[in-house]
């Protein structure tokens, strides 16, 4: 068969199906003009610029990949089929052994196929690990302080027992993972006891490492700075191994790797997909070429909400989702009340299901490496592995002549986390990264599912942490909205501001239709009799129209019946007289909510 036949033979379009770039750009284009975002003497083309975003890492992110580019075949993703489903299991100080062996043991009957364990000197192993076939079920240990006796006393067990250890079990040493984390730990003697414990693991056929950059993401960090850390810190591993005795192959085989999946889907797939590229890399350089990197990825804790915790479902669904493409040889779905505590079965059965729905019913895992071949993929990871390159060459040269043991300087990289983490805030503030229920949507009238205190919570920099701080001490006092017109004048931003006020923790009055001044005051005389004193903050909520028309006589009668605050839903400009502050997409969320909860106190 000639090539052109081949060719033809690939084609699944139609002659009449097949479309030019120019022709994309000019439908979308029509789009954008209908809503506002293109002017009609805009060329098409300026389409890409309305609808390519810049991540936090200033990577562009196109709404289409174009062909053109020349990809690199290395390292691609190469699992097909299911991937290992891992449920967190916790044995921290403070949490019930037992409880936490019930819902391990449930996990595992309802088709977990491992189990990552998070562990302290203090867990008693045997009643946390009891019933559980450790032969068959993998166990990742987590254990930053006291690794080496966590993991001798899982030896002891299986000892006692008189049984073995599954192949694919970790031992879970990351002592550069806990020294990010602010965690107290000696540095010279971590990376002793992380030799020891790779010496242990290499006797048993277990592996001994785990590569954390959930550390890092935990605290705020951007993709591309996960990514750098992540590479860097095993490049560490390894070379602490090696001055060991290790061969490089044999070093790399005793370490896995964990990333967090968040619920932006394709910078998610593009990281795992890069992270292969950058380890393969090293892995050449290093001569241990050949090494599978083993891939463990755990939905995002930071981007978990306590408010309104059931949508955290359909991020963790996401985040599965993207990991599965990504080729995540091990997945985690958080359960959705985590950050609420302690997560009870139901949260804990809806987690695993995640990954069972993903697989068996959506066959996601049918498919290796699914996203390749995808132009907007194949550019986005290539841009973030060149990204994450750099980050991590810029932690070496902060490393360089630094002691190989212990002697990491973590402020400049824990500095950049925290721009990057400030930078995120700024834009919930704005709400340009909205977050459903709790910037968006509030419902005020909620009741959060009560869960025991987890300490896998703490040192998590949760994104909209200032809105939930706002929302954990409402405000005692309601504002009057002072709706103008009728229910389909005042609808749409009466809405507007309600959502806004909800989202910090503020309650509204509402005033209804009303078809002047004097009724709308009326009905802000009337709340006062029945409420001993009506709400000293008023916010003005109508169109343009009426607000031209009568919205400087509504604000002068509420200022004359006891307003002392007003707030207009939009424009300051919009009515003509004056206001005390105003409300409109883009303003600064937070700073207008804790400005109006100082009126209203």
């Amino acid at each position: 068969m000639n090539d052109a036949a081949r060719d033809d033979s690939l084609r699944l379009a139609q002659p009449a199906d097949a479309h030019s770039q120019a022709e994309w750009e000019a439908a979308t284009a029509a789009v954008l003009r209908k809503s506002g975002r293109l002017t009609a003497d805009d060329a098409d083309s300026l389409v890409w610029d309305k609808l390519t975003r810049t991540s936090l890492d200033g990577l562009r992110i196109a709404p289409l990949g174009l062909p053109g580019e020349s990809f690199a075949d290395a390292a691609r993703p190469t699992r097909a089929g299911a991937w290992d489903i891992r449920s967190l299991v916790s044995g921290l100080s403070g949490v019930d052994a037992k409880a936490a062996n019930e819902a391990a043991l449930v996990d595992l009957d309802g088709g977990v196929s491992s189990l990552w364990v998070a562990a302290d000197e203090t867990t008693d192993l045997a009643v946390l690990l009891d019933k559980v076939l450790l032969d068959l079920a993998p166990i990742v240990l987590d254990a930053p302080i006291g690794a080496v006796k966590v993991a001798q006393n899982l030896l002891a067990l299986i000892a006692e027992r008189g049984t073995g250890l599954h192949a694919a079990t970790n031992l879970g040493a990351d002592p550069m993972g806990a020294l990010l984390r602010d965690l107290p730990l000696a540095p010279d003697e971590a990376f002793a006891e992380l030799v020891d414990l790779a010496r242990l693991a290499q006797g048993i056929g277990v592996r001994a490492i785990v590569v954390d950059a959930t550390a890092a993401h935990d605290l705020g960090a951007s993709d591309v700075q996960e990514l750098g850390w992540s590479i860097a810190v095993g490049v560490a591993y390894l070379r602490a191994l090696t001055e060991a005795g290790f061969s490089p192959a044999v070093a790399a085989s005793l370490i896995e790797f964990r990333f967090a999946a968040t619920d932006e889907q394709f910078p998610t797939i593009a990281k795992l997909r890069a992270a292969r590229q950058l380890w393969a890399r090293v892995l050449e350089l290093s001569g241990a070429e050949g090494v599978e990197m083993r891939v463990h990825a755990v939905s995002s804790r930071p981007m978990l909400s306590k408010y309104d915790p059931y949508v955290n479902m359909l991020r963790g669904t996401v985040a599965a989702f993207a990991a599965g493409v990504g080729g995540a040889d091990a997945v985690t779905v958080l359960p959705f009340d985590s950050a609420n505590g302690v997560p009870d079965g139901f949260g804990r059965r809806i987690a695993r299901n995640v990954s069972h729905l993903l697989i068996d019913e959506s066959h996601v895992a049918a498919v290796a490496d699914p996203a390749g071949g995808s132009f907007a993929v194949e550019q986005l990871t290539a841009d973030m592995a060149a990204a994450g390159w750099e980050a991590f060459i810029q932690l070496e040269e902060e490393w360089t002549g630094a002691n190989a043991v212990g002697g990491h300087d973590f402020s400049p990289f824990r500095d950049r986390i925290a721009a990057v983490s400030a930078e995120r805030e700024k834009a919930i503030a704005r709400r340009r990264r909205p977050i459903t229920g709790l910037t968006e949507f509030p419902n005020l009238a909620e009741t959060l599912p009560e869960r025991p205190v987890d300490p896998l919570n703490e040192r998590v920099v949760r994104y909209g942490a200032s809105f939930e701080a706002l929302r954990d001490a409402p405000a005692t006092a309601k504002v009057f909205l002072a709706t103008i017109g009728t229910v389909a004048q005042h609808t749409a931003r009466a809405t507007f501001a309600t959502n806004l006020l909800a989202a910090g923790g503020i309650g509204v009055e509402v005033a209804g239709p009303t078809s002047d001044a004097e009724e709308l005051a009326g009905k802000y005389r009337a709340l006062s009799r029945a409420h001993a004193g009506a709400p000293q903050v008023v916010c003005l909520a109508g169109s343009d129209k009426t607000y031209a028309e009568w919205g400087a006589a509504a604000i002068a009668a509420l200022r004359e019946a006891g307003a002392t605050h007003v707030i207009i839903a939009g424009k300051p400009d919009a009515v003509d007289a004056e206001v005390d502050d105003a409300a409109s997409m883009g303003v600064d969320a937070l700073a207008f909510l804790t400005a109006t909860r100082e009126k209203l106190s």
